[in-house]
């Protein structure tokens, strides 16, 4: 039985440990742009790939460890086939020598009242007697093998336990440089907006399938929904004009919708904010950003990235403010969970209990 190398899978994955970092952004043309935003981006997307490189290696693991387990279970059938046989020998050995098997042949001959019938019995004997043995052999062959195998898989599963730990070195060092490189970029975003100037955008390298086929889609890819559209509590003045969603720092932020950006802003209680208009009359604001990826009047396009989520301005959390309005300016924003409903996003809900982020 031949048993398939179960690390074969992670190969390419695992090269990474090797090497360097997959560039996965650039920063624009401007040698001024900070690039911390680009160190985020990248490191995100590789943080993302060690992830799911590692979920990979420990799903392979689980189909080595089962197949493991078969072969264990199947060496122990044969083993008790094995302890047949060797009672099946034993009892031919008793029978022949209750029968005169320590007789020599030819005096049994001599002795026998049917000399006939004797030999038809010996021949039987001797027959069942070959059949015993070629099957001991064959059990005992199987055996070897099976063992063999048993073996290899017990090897491929320990080598395949040191790669996934190695992965998963990898992975814990990466969130670890993650975290460092978000509150870089948070604190770069939090003394532009003191400043009141917005920091030039940074043009960010999208991993391929970013822009979805559909028309539209959700601002961020993962998330949790914390603070609902019209909430009232003591974080706000008036009622909570968007949809928040609780993200962390550097997450990539994108389009909604194809349009064209409105305006790009980083002062006052939305910190750094980005606003795009689209075909029908709406517009979508995303606010709280520690980096932006385009520039106002740009064009864009469904699922792009415009910036990175991050707490400037009246936040007390790391997550995305996101709005559907009527117009440019506060004061004309509907439901965005419901608007977005409407023209086919499902966003997913969560049980936790909306929680506001910002005043």
């Amino acid at each position: 039985m031949r048993l398939g190398h179960p690390c074969r899978a992670l190969a390419l994955v695992l090269c990474v440990l090797a090497g360097p970092l997959t560039s996965a952004a650039r920063a624009a043309d401007d040698p001024d742009v900070p690039r911390t935003s680009v160190t985020v981006a990248r490191l995100f997307l590789d943080a993302a790939q060690a992830t799911t490189a590692y979920e990979q290696g420990r799903r392979a693991a689980e189909t080595q460890r089962a197949k493991a387990e078969w072969l264990d279970r199947l060496l122990a059938d044969r083993r008790r086939e094995l302890v047949r046989l060797h009672d099946d020998l034993g009892r031919v050995a008793r029978a022949q020598y209750r029968t005169g098997g320590d007789i020599a042949y030819t005096a049994q001959l001599l002795l026998a009242d049917d000399p006939d019938e004797l030999m038809r019995g010996q021949r039987l004997a001797w027959q069942a007697d070959m059949a015993v043995t070629r099957l001991y052999r064959k059990a005992r062959r199987a055996e070897g093998g099976l063992t063999s195998a048993q073996r290899r898989a017990q090897d491929a599963w320990r080598d395949l336990a040191d790669r996934r730990d190695r992965l998963e070195d990898l992975r814990k060092s990466l969130s670890a440089r993650l975290e460092e490189a978000r509150w870089e970029l948070q604190g770069e975003a939090d003394r532009s907006v003191a400043a009141g100037q917005c920091r030039g955008a940074v043009r960010l390298e999208e991993p391929p399938g970013s822009h979805p086929a559909s028309a539209w889609t959700a601002p961020v890819d993962t998330y949790r929904l914390s603070a609902g559209f019209d909430s009232a509590g003591e974080h706000w003045a008036q009622r909570h004009t968007g949809q928040d969603f609780a993200v962390d720092i550097g997450t990539p932020v994108r389009a909604v919708g194809a349009g064209r950006v409105v305006s790009v802003s980083c002062g006052g209680g939305f910190g750094i904010e980005v606003v795009i208009g689209h075909p029908g009359g709406y517009y979508s604001q995303y606010a709280h950003l520690a980096a932006v990826a385009v520039d106002q009047g740009e064009r864009v396009s469904t699922g792009q990235w415009i910036g990175q989520a991050g707490t400037t301005g009246n936040s007390t959390g790391p997550h995305l403010h996101f709005e559907i309005r009527l117009t440019p300016e506060m004061g004309s924003a509907v439901d965005p969970l419901r608007w977005l409903s409407e023209h086919g996003v499902a966003l997913r809900s969560n049980a936790a209990e909306p929680e506001p982020d910002e005043p």
